[in-house]
């Protein structure tokens, strides 16, 4: 299934091609059994906006093999547009990934944010997740350039150690930029987007509460901890909600024909 509605200035829309858990877990299993590599990136409204602006990050989303819905405004609309699909998270895919490569025997790989970081949240996903190998932490420099010399040399490291999936914490564009080069490189990783997702387990970045996320705010949350930074983030990103809209009603329509 794809939703396919999110609207691009230039080329072809970006498609949700996973709209729930179960298919994605089910997806993800048998790409783990047959050592296939992928890519999964999370829309939100953020991205929406760098993917209007920045045509190196709509290819490189483009080359994504797998897309969830990361915030609800995307839920919202594509159930708008008569294509539901369920919040998909990065953050909150790294345990059931975690544990279906546990339960498969597939190393794992741990890279962005500091090498403090990534060993707290090395040790705490094994301690989840019993099985779990945690097979290499990467702690990139600053100023590191996702498609680069470097970026090739830690593809080459992941292949020697026999990585199966590869967490990325490295922020927007950047995350998304290094999967796509990456996935042209090896055939036999899977590359998960997931932000902030391993300093919230170590505890270095404090998530919203449980009933922020709940009621939809965890945008408030995040604006209230971080204003300076997120602002003129969020002004853009709710300036491109009335077309992402009527973009929405136009899928309805031609669904309700269909």
């Amino acid at each position: 299934m794809q939703v396919e509605w999110v609207p691009a200035s230039k080329g072809p829309n970006v498609a949700i091609t996973v709209p729930t858990l179960d298919a994605l877990l089910t997806d993800i299993e048998t790409h783990f059994s047959e050592k296939k590599g992928f890519s999964l990136a999370t829309l939100n409204l953020d991205h929406v906006v760098k993917l209007r602006d920045d045509a190196a990050f709509r290819a490189a989303y483009l080359a994504h093999s797998h897309i969830t819905a990361d915030g609800n405004p995307i839920v919202w609309l594509s159930k708008l547009a008569r294509q539901p699909v369920s919040l998909l998270a990065g953050a909150d895919l790294i345990t059931p990934l975690a544990a279906l490569a546990a339960k498969m025997d597939v190393p794992v790989a741990l890279l962005g944010s500091t090498e403090d970081t990534l060993q707290v949240t090395a040790d705490a996903l094994q301690a989840r997740h019993p099985g779990l190998k945690v097979a290499a932490k990467i702690a990139p420099p600053m100023g590191f350039d996702p498609t680069g010399d470097l970026a090739n040399s830690y593809i080459a490291q992941l292949e020697q150690v026999g990585v199966g999936l590869c967490f990325l914490a490295l922020g927007a564009p950047k995350q998304e930029l290094f999967a796509a080069h990456a996935g042209s490189q090896t055939d036999s990783i899977g590359f998960v987007s997931i932000g902030a997702g391993l300093d919230f387990i170590a505890g270095t970045q404090t998530r919203a509460p449980a009933f922020m996320r709940a009621i939809a705010a965890e945008w408030l949350w995040r604006l209230m901890v971080n204003p300076k930074r997120l602002a003129a983030r969020y002004a853009a990103c709710f300036g491109v909600l009335p077309r992402l809209l009527g973009s929405a009603l136009k899928a309805r329509g031609v669904n309700a024909r269909d």
